[in-house]
């Protein structure tokens, strides 16, 4: 089946996050290192970028290294942020002929200055895209990303009675970009990993057994359409979904 072809565009999620898990258990099934899945894993992020840009997506969050990830073997989390330089420089050309706009969430201070570097470079020159955003998370912790805008609330004299929803997205690191309205996690795990815990508060998750280095352009699609199938009631019932749409409809009429 082809899903592209089964994509409603007029229903397409506009922000995708992916939490990009299995590449050690590919490895493994290979009888190779972790880093291997790591480094295959780089084909799986083109195809869903490739896939988002053509199903109309425009901000795709890529949870590419936690805070978390920081306490692997020393061996690992160097050949990540090589592999992270490397990608980067190697990729740049072709994003920014494609109009992609390269950003980052996260404690950035946290990586190496070579990593930091060619993040900088990326999006300074991809800053006027507007095709798609490609969002990588990076060193980041959603509890770090809630306690740091906590503290920059506090810390600018706000009183508890002016703290609401908004005041505090506007502190998150993904001020500038919506909330994600579909959540995709490979490898069968079934665990949000402290990722995006305030954005995605009403996004639908999809979870698939694939494991990251196999997930395709068609595995992408697939988990559009089944966004898709779902009635999104944000708290609401049924009954006062079809009664908002009837109103809106005469409100657009009128």
């Amino acid at each position: 089946m082809n899903y592209l072809d089964q994509i409603d565009q007029h229903n397409v999620p506009k922000h995708v996050a992916i939490i990009m898990d299995g590449n050690g258990r590919w490895a493994k099934s290979q009888g190779k290192e972790r880093i291997f899945g790591h480094f295959n894993g780089v084909e799986a992020v083109r195809a869903s970028l490739k896939a988002a840009t053509r199903a109309g997506v425009k901000y795709l969050t890529l949870y590419a290294f936690s805070l978390e990830n920081w306490n692997r073997p020393k061996e690992e989390v160097d050949a990540l942020m090589n592999l992270l330089v490397h990608t980067i420089m190697s990729e740049i050309d072709e994003l920014d002929k494609n109009g992609v706009r390269l950003q980052t969430i996260g404690n950035i201070e946290n990586l190496p200055l070579s990593c930091r570097a060619e993040l900088e470079k990326g999006m300074e020159r991809t800053k006027h895209h507007t095709t798609i955003n490609l969002i990588l998370a990076l060193s980041y912790s959603a509890r770090w990303e809630i306690n740091q805008a906590l503290r920059q609330i506090v810390a600018s004299g706000i009183s508890e009675n002016e703290i609401t929803d908004e005041l505090i997205s506007k502190h998150l690191t993904t001020a500038a970009f919506p909330d994600p309205e579909l959540l995709i996690r490979t490898s069968g795990e079934r665990r949000l990993s402290n990722f995006l815990l305030w954005q995605i508060a009403y996004a639908e998750l999809y979870f698939t057994e694939t494991l990251w280095p196999d997930f395709n352009e068609e595995d992408f699609y697939k988990a559009i359409c089944d966004y898709q199938q779902r009635e999104r009631r944000f708290g609401k019932t049924s009954e006062q979904l079809v009664s908002t749409d009837i109103n809106s409809t005469t409100d657009t009429k009128l």
